[in-house]
């Protein structure tokens, strides 16, 4: 039997991410680097400002390298306090020693180590995700274009609805996409380091000689290569706020893809395919869409993630006591999810097989009639839109009855004898009922 491991940390209920670029980089080890990172970046500040030792910056960089800590034994200890940062500014003034070990940490709260960690965490996972972001409009890109013209029906409430091309829903889906990206960038860009010392007025950092509080937090913003705040936002969280509902809207994003491929490619319908299904325990025929299942799973979870998220915005005081430790978890789920799903959507965008041939076959299901808004538009000058309307019912239900073509009923109708059986062909042909759509993709296709 092999060995519980001794970091519970591994993903073996979370296929969506686990293995993805993501999973190192939210990983237990990673938010502990970022939280030494922080701490270093914070005696590189005051160094840099002669507020401690120049030599003190190197010393405790030098020391801040995660795999000289336990990560397990610290996870353990957090719980006397309530939070990691107290017994990692322990072990880390330890192992600075004795001469720059006091420059440790000093004026800081445990939550500007946590903060700023935390925003560490997330610049280094978006990262990551834009990259895959890009990756797939690219795909999607391809696919609109190759299939700019290629006619499938538009299904609304389920049913068959007017004809629509492939080109302009994948068109549509990376436009979805490129919302995401521009969403999730302007958040990245703007991700702020987090000084404000016990209760965000910076004080104890002027008892240890800081003249310039704002000098100094500009420092530690360079530092750790983050955005200098313009306050302290202990309490302030729309940083947490703004990247949850980035993190929410691509993880939807990413999920109408998802859930058009899982209808596209039901046996039944089969218009698209995911390039290498997944297999079944049970039913050796199967080729699963589990890329899209993952990510659909995904855009399920995000939206209570950031929910949970939106509500620590209510916080009291100048530290609230559970408003800013919920939010620790559903953020790292939210980054992780969202990292997974854009990997994820890489491959499936990728790798998505498109049977046109299908999708012509299926605008014939209902024998012309998805052509009936044309028509009534068109037959309205010749017999009043009135009538147009009783003959197109009428006629439908005979093509439901007697199973026949539209077009063959209407060429027989005496109030249409002026219409050549070539405009009839014409006027049912779903093809030729396509709108803008080209236009439209193309149109979509130009946005960078």
């Amino acid at each position: 039997m092999t060995p519980a491991h001794a970091d519970g940390d591994t993903g073996l209920l979370a296929p969506g991410w686990t293995g993805s670029p993501v999973a190192a980089a939210t990983g237990d080890t990673a938010y502990l680097q970022a939280l030494l990172d922080a701490e270093a970046a914070l005696t590189r500040a005051q160094a840099a400002l002669g507020l401690v030792p120049a030599a003190a910056g190197p010393a405790v960089t030098s020391a801040a390298d995660a795999r000289a800590f336990d990560v397990s034994a610290l996870a353990e200890r957090a719980r006397g306090g309530g939070n990691p940062v107290i017994p990692l500014v322990a072990d880390l003034t330890a192992a600075v020693g004795t001469e720059y070990g006091p420059c440790v940490h000093r004026g800081a709260t445990s939550q500007d180590i946590m903060d700023s960690a935390t925003m560490l965490v997330a610049a280094r996972t978006l990262d990551l995700v834009l990259a895959d972001l890009g990756r797939t409009e690219a795909a999607l890109a391809r696919l609109a274009a190759a299939h700019r013209d290629t006619a499938m029906p538009g299904r609304t409430l389920t049913q068959h609805a007017v004809p629509t091309t492939f080109g302009l829903k994948a068109a549509g889906w990376r436009s979805l996409v490129l919302d995401a990206r521009d969403r999730l960038t302007v958040v990245r860009a703007g991700l702020p380091a987090q000084l404000g010392g016990a209760a965000g007025t910076l004080a104890a950092f002027t008892v240890f000689g800081s003249a310039d509080t704002r000098a100094l937090t500009a420092a530690y913003a360079r530092e750790l290569g983050l955005c200098e705040p313009e306050l302290p936002w202990h309490t302030l969280r729309t940083p947490i706020a703004d990247l949850a509902g980035a993190l929410a809207f691509a993880a939807g994003a990413l999920g109408k893809i998802a859930a058009d491929v899982l209808t596209l490619a039901r046996t039944e319908i089969a218009e698209v395919a995911e390039g290498s299904g997944g297999g079944s325990s049970a039913m050796p025929h199967k080729a699963n869409p589990v890329r899209s299942t993952l990510i659909a799973a995904a855009a399920r979870r995000a939206p209570q993630l950031a929910a949970t998220l939106y509500g620590a915005l209510a916080a009291e005081d100048e530290r609230p006591a559970g408003a800013w430790h919920a939010e620790w978890e559903p953020l790292r789920d939210l980054l992780r999810l969202v990292g997974g799903a854009a990997r994820d959507a890489v491959a499936l965008t990728r790798g998505l097989r498109v049977n046109a041939d299908t999708m012509r076959h299926h605008l014939d299901l209902t024998h012309g009639l998805i052509v009936s808004e044309r028509l009534a538009g068109e037959l309205a000058p010749l017999i009043g839109r009135a009538r147009a309307k009783e003959l197109l019912t009428r006629t439908a239900e005979r093509v439901y009855t007697e199973g026949r073509p539209l077009g063959e009923l209407l060429a027989a109708e005496p109030e249409l004898k002026d219409l050549t059986p070539a405009e009839i062909a014409d006027l049912t042909d779903p093809t030729r009922y396509l709108g803008s759509a080209g236009a439209l993709t193309d149109r979509a296709l130009e946005r960078r």
